[in-house]
């Protein structure tokens, strides 16, 4: 057993349900994530997991169900507990989420403007420690129109990291990107994992991926989790949605049956 799974977890969360009008989007999910793990959130497109990742974030309400991150419920938190509470929490976005109309490094910079009283000249420095740290060191004078779509990527990494987060999300990161750029960005998570005590939760399709980067991995399907292991532990899981995603097979498409039976009794 690993040596944090005695800790109190970093994200705690219980019987999470979501409605988008009639449907349901997340159906009692119950989830624990320990203190520096990488906990992978996959299934394909549709089974909840970016919706569990925005209720991490408290940018949506669920119907029913507590989510905790360092002892507050970010689902029935004050405001200004979750504006401390961010303060701990970083997030790369699919797109990156960058400001157009500013350069790289005020982007990582803005962080530290609004919630800190750094002086400039401190600020400027940690802008170049966190580009530096994505790969991307002399980078802060350009504008993110003129960076490749894996550039982009890092340069929103780095602001996630500008405050040195406890806690580190990514909703599908390797989305848009060729091969070599998404392994890249794979083992830059790496890096961080080996070289930070945070915990990392990471959202996404990718196979690959999951098991290159991840601690455990929660399979969603249909708004819930079918199954939570080490990659081992998945790849060996006999759950069908389970086996049927590791083995890339399709769903099988659903049949009117009346008009198939139309069809073969029918006319010529």
């Amino acid at each position: 057993m690993s040596a944090v799974a005695d800790e109190q977890a970093a994200i705690q969360v219980e019987s999470l349900t979501t409605f988008y009008g009639e449907r349901r989007i997340l159906n009692n999910v119950s989830l624990e994530i320990r203190p520096r793990e990488t906990m992978v959130l996959l299934g394909s497109s549709g089974t909840g997991k970016s919706t569990l990742l925005r209720h991490i974030l408290a940018l949506e309400k669920p119907a029913l169900g507590h989510i905790y991150v360092r002892g507050v419920d970010v689902c029935h938190s004050h405001p200004r507990e979750m504006e401390d509470l961010r303060r701990h929490m970083g997030v790369l976005f699919q797109s990156g989420a960058l400001f157009g109309s500013m350069t790289l490094g005020d982007n990582v910079a803005v962080p530290l403007r609004e919630l800190t009283k750094l002086d400039e000249s401190t600020i400027q420095v940690l802008v170049r420690m966190k580009l530096g740290l994505v790969g991307l060191g002399g980078y802060e004078d350009l504008m993110p129109a003129q960076l490749s779509g894996g550039m982009r990527k890092r340069a929103g990494l780095a602001r996630a990291l500008a405050l040195d987060p406890e806690v580190l999300l990514f909703d599908e990161p390797s989305a848009g990107l060729d091969p070599i750029t998404a392994a890249g960005i794979d083992e830059l998570i790496l890096k961080l994992k080996q070289t930070f005590p945070m915990t990392i939760v990471v959202v996404t399709h990718e196979l690959a991926s999951a098991f290159l980067i991840a601690d455990r991995i929660a399979v969603m399907f249909a708004g819930e989790i079918v199954a939570l292991g080490t990659p081992a532990e998945i790849q060996q899981n006999q759950h069908p949605r389970v086996q049927q995603f590791l083995k890339r097979e399709p769903e099988e498409p659903e049949r009117d049956s009346e008009a198939y039976l139309r069809s073969l009794t029918g006319p010529a």
